[in-house]
C-alpha cells in the first residue's frame, strides 16, 4: 500500500518553507550587483512589474501541477502526459546539479561567519586577512582544500539533519524559526547601512528611478534575476506543491511568496548599495558580481566601519547569510529526496543518506575547482562555474519555457486554472493565461539566448 504523502501543517508553514526557498544566496549578491549595474531605481521598477506578471504565473502553474499531481517534478508531468514525461527528468536533473555546488558555497559562509565570530574583523584581523586584506584571504581559504572541503561537509550535513526529520517536523519548523528572523536580521543590517556617511546617495540611487538609465539589458537582466530567485524550472515549487493542502489558497500563497522574495531583495539592496556608497565614495561600479561582492568587498566595507562596529555587523550579515542559504538548500535536497522516493519508492531515511552521500560526490569537485582542480576549465569556467552555467544558464530556462508550452497549449491553463480555483476565484485567471501562453515564453526565449550569451562572454549583459 502506497504510503500518504507528507504535507504542511497549513498556509503559513507552506509560505514560509516556500518563501524560505526562493530567499536565497540570489537574492544577497547578485541582485544588489544587478540593480548597480543596470541603473538602481529603474531596475527596481521592471523587477517589481515582472515579478506581480512573470514570475507570478509560472510559480502558480509549477505550484497548481504539484498539488494537482502529489508527486515531485520526475512523476507529476508524466502523469498528466505521458509524452511530456521528459520535462520532469529535466527539470529533475536542475537540483541534483545545484544542491551540491551550491552547499560548498555555503561551507563558504559557514566559514566566514565562524572566522568572524571567533576572531573579529578590522586592523585586529588584517594578519587572517578576514577585513582589510578580504580579496587574498578569500583566494588564500578556497586555495586550500582541507578547510573548504571541510565546511562543505558541515552545511550539507545541516541540511541533510533538516530534511531527515521530514516536511513537517524538519522544513516547516525549521523554516518558521529561521525565515523570521532572517527578516529581522535583514531590516536590522539595511537600517545600519543606511546610517553609514555618504550612504544616503546610494539610497537615491537605489530607490530613484532614472528611465534614462533604462535599456533592454535592465529588462532582460531583471528576468533572468526573478527567474532564479524565485526557485522556478528546479521542481522545487512542484515538490512543495505537492505537500500542499486542497483547501490552501496557491493565489494568495504566491504573492505571499512573491512578497517574502522581492521584499528580501530589495532590503539586500539596502544593505549593500548604500554601505559600498559609502566605502568607495560614491560608485556603483565597485558592487561586483557573484562571490566577490560577499566574501571580498564587503569584508572591506565592515572593516572600514571598525573592529567592534565591523565585527557585530559581519557577524550579523553572514548569520543572515548563512540562514538564507540554508532555507534554500533544505528545499534543494528536499527536492531531489522527493523525486528519489517518487521515482524507487524508497523510505526517507535512506533516500536522505542516499542523496547526501551523491550530493557530496558531486560537490567535491566543485570545491577541488579552487585548488587542486584549479586547471580544469570550460569557455573559461571553473568547476563550480560549468556546474552553475549548466544548471541556471540552460536547463532552467529550457524547463521553463517547455512548461509553459505544456500548460499553456498540451495540457490547457483549464486544468491548472481548475486547481487554482479548489479555494474560490482566480482573480488573476486573465493575467495567467496571457502571461503562460504569449508572454512568458518570448521572455524565457530571451533570457536563454542572453545568458548563454553571457556566459560565454559573446556579449555583455
Amino acid at each position: 500500500m502506497e504510503k500518504k504523502r507528507s504535507s504542511f501543517t497549513g498556509k503559513i508553514g507552506f509560505v514560509l518553507a516556500a518563501a524560505g526557498s526562493a530567499v536565497g544566496l540570489g537574492n544577497i549578491w547578485r541582485f544588489p550587483y544587478l540593480a548597480a549595474k543596470y541603473g538602481g531605481g529603474i531596475f527596481l521598477l521592471v523587477y517589481l512589474i515582472l515579478a506581480v506578471t512573470f514570475g507570478f504565473a509560472l510559480m502558480c502553474a509549477e505550484i497548481a501541477i504539484g498539488r494537482k499531481t502529489g508527486k515531485s517534478a520526475i512523476e507529476a508531468y508524466g502523469s498528466l502526459n505521458k509524452k511530456y514525461k521528459f520535462v520532469g527528468i529535466l527539470a529533475s536533473v536542475v537540483p541534483i546539479i545545484v544542491l551540491p555546488y551550491y552547499s560548498v558555497i555555503g561551507g563558504w559562509v559557514t566559514k566566514y561567519f565562524v572566522k568572524i565570530v571567533s576572531d573579529g574583523i578590522g586592523d585586529t584581523a588584517v594578519v587572517e586577512g578576514v577585513g582589510k586584506d578580504a580579496v587574498s584571504y578569500f583566494d588564500k581559504f578556497t586555495g586550500q582544500i582541507g578547510e573548504p572541503l571541510l565546511y562543505f561537509l558541515l552545511f550539507i550535513g545541516i541540511t541533510a539533519a533538516v530534511v531527515l526529520l521530514g516536511v513537517e517536523k524538519g522544513i516547516e519548523k525549521v523554516s518558521k524559526v529561521m525565515m523570521p528572523v532572517l527578516i529581522v536580521l535583514t531590516v536590522g543590517i539595511a537600517i545600519y547601512s543606511m546610517t553609514l556617511p555618504g550612504a544616503m546617495d546610494g539610497v537615491v540611487y537605489y530607490i530613484k528611478p532614472d528611465f534614462s538609465n533604462f535599456s533592454v539589458n535592465t529588462v532582460l537582466g531583471a528576468m533572468g534575476q526573478l527567474f532564479y530567485s524565485m526557485s522556478l524550472a528546479m521542481g522545487i515549487m512542484i515538490t512543495y506543491g505537492s505537500y500542499m493542502k486542497k483547501d490552501v489558497s496557491i493565489e494568495s500563497s504566491v504573492s505571499q511568496i512573491e512578497i517574502f522574495d522581492t521584499g528580501v531583495a530589495f532590503l539586500a539592496g539596502l544593505m549593500v548599495i548604500p554601505a559600498v556608497f559609502s566605502f568607495s565614495g560614491g560608485d556603483p561600479s565597485k558592487i561586483n558580481a557573484g562571490p566577490g561582492l560577499m566574501f571580498e568587498t564587503l569584508p572591506q566595507v565592515f572593516n572600514s566601519i571598525g573592529t567592534v562596529g565591523g565585527t557585530i555587523l559581519g557577524a550579523t550579515f553572514f548569520l543572515m547569510v548563512l540562514f538564507a542559504a540554508l532555507t534554500s538548500s533544505i528545499s534543494l535536497m528536499e527536492t531531489v529526496v522527493s523525486i528519489f522516493r517518487d521515482k524507487f519508492g524508497w523510505g526517507r531515511r535512506s533516500t536522505c543518506l542516499f542523496v547526501l552521500a551523491g550530493s557530496v560526490s558531486l560537490g567535491i569537485p566543485s570545491a577541488l575547482g579552487f585548488n587542486v582542480w584549479k586547471s580544469v576549465k570550460l569557455a573559461g569556467m571553473n568547476i563550480l562555474d560549468m556546474f552553475d552555467f549548466a544548471s541556471n544558464s540552460v536547463i532552467m530556462p529550457i524547463v521553463a519555457l517547455l512548461t509553459c508550452i505544456f500548460v499553456g497549449y498540451v495540457l490547457g491553463t483549464k486544468v491548472v486554472e481548475d486547481e487554482i480555483e479548489l479555494c474560490g476565484k482566480f482573480r488573476r485567471k486573465k493575467l495567467f493565461n496571457l502571461m503562460i501562453k504569449y508572454i512568458a515564453p518570448v521572455c524565457i526565449v530571451l533570457i536563454l539566448v542572453s545568458s548563454v550569451l553571457d556566459a560565454l562572454n559573446i556579449v555583455d549583459i
